[in-house]
């Protein structure tokens, strides 16, 4: 459980935004992954303090496993996360990025609205699925001589 919260509620509120940015190759569109960045530095602070003074719980919900890390403001801190991910996601130069970022926000209404308490599991289940086809998206892009 701490393995993957570490990862989920902490390390890809940042990873997200500086990876997208560390593959830009338009230097103006890089810097405009900054302000992402650094929220979601802000946010995965917030949740790596809330995790080790809180102790996180899960529970196995009805097809999903409940996370409860002890956030005191959950909305507004997966809200910043939203901003930080998906947005980053918005302001690429390469359209279809846009797109999934576009598809991002569509889902994570969705699964907002089925089931708030099992909103981790699923949307990481989601973006699971979303990096797949981000992998491969950037494999075919990729020049002959980078595969």
């Amino acid at each position: 459980m701490w393995i993957y919260l570490a990862f989920a509620l902490v390390a890809l509120f940042a990873l997200v935004p500086l990876l997208l940015a560390i593959f830009e190759p338009s230097r103006v569109r890089r810097a405009r992954y900054l302000p992402f960045i650094l929220l979601g530095i802000a946010v995965s602070a917030v949740t790596l303090n809330a995790m080790l003074t809180q102790s996180p719980t899960v529970r196995l919900g009805t097809y999903h496993l409940a996370y409860s890390v002890g956030l005191t403001n959950g909305v507004l801190i997966i809200g910043l996360y939203i901003v930080a991910t998906c947005g980053s996601l918005l302001v690429s130069g390469n359209r279809t990025l846009q797109y999934f970022g576009i598809a991002n926000l569509v889902a994570v209404i969705v699964l907002a609205l089925l089931c708030a308490e099992g909103f981790t599991s699923r949307w990481c289940f989601y973006a699971a699925l979303v990096s797949g086809a981000i992998a491969l998206h950037l494999r075919r892009r990729a020049p002959s001589f980078a595969r």
